[in-house]
């Protein structure tokens, strides 16, 4: 009797680790981590870019800065006003009173978050190669503003950029495309 009892825990412990394994491996929150691993490298290279324009004049390099400051504060905003709707959408999900509809409700719009990060960070790698140096995309279920970094912006430009967000993200009510000079 008791080496039964001992097998049944054991193989209860087993299961419980292979759970959590799958759980930890398939989570949308690992895949975030490294959707933010892949941005910190694009960081990176931006950096170095700049360290690399800084032979050719001081002055410069202080625009550039300035210039991708602001970017990045605007997505790092952007980024914690969707952590926040995540951990409210998770906070909802592990809420055992609620049906089940919308428990399954939560997790699509945590899916849907997740899915309109990657697509922003994909259109604005793609717009950079478009030879723009920095490209902010904010979407949101039916409009994205595109911010890019530039001199000037010709209405040939700024089409080329909007048929790249509706072939990425479909179609849209309102794409807007603006720019900042450099």
């Amino acid at each position: 009797m008791l080496l039964k009892k001992q097998t049944v825990w054991l193989l209860t412990m087993l299961s419980l680790v292979v759970v959590l394994s799958v759980y930890y491996i398939t989570s949308p929150e690992q895949r975030m981590n490294d959707l933010a691993d892949t941005e910190e490298k694009a960081e990176q290279k931006n950096e170095e870019a700049v360290n690399t324009e800084s032979a050719d004049s001081d002055n410069e390099v202080i625009t550039n800065a300035a210039g991708d400051e602001k970017f990045e504060a605007l997505r790092l905003e952007l980024n914690d006003e969707r952590s926040r709707a995540k951990e409210e959408l998770a906070a909802v999900m592990g809420t055992t009173d609620l049906p089940a509809e919308e428990i399954s409700g939560a997790k699509d719009q945590i899916d849907k978050l997740d899915e309109l990060a990657e697509k922003e960070y994909i259109l604005e790698t793609l717009i950079k190669a478009m030879n723009y140096e920095d490209v902010l995309v904010r979407a949101d279920e039916k409009n994205v503003q595109v911010t890019v970094k530039a001199e000037k912006l010709s209405r040939t430009e700024a089409n080329e950029i909007i048929r790249q967000v509706k072939s990425e993200i479909g179609d849209l009510q309102l794409v807007t495309v603006e720019f900042q000079p450099e």
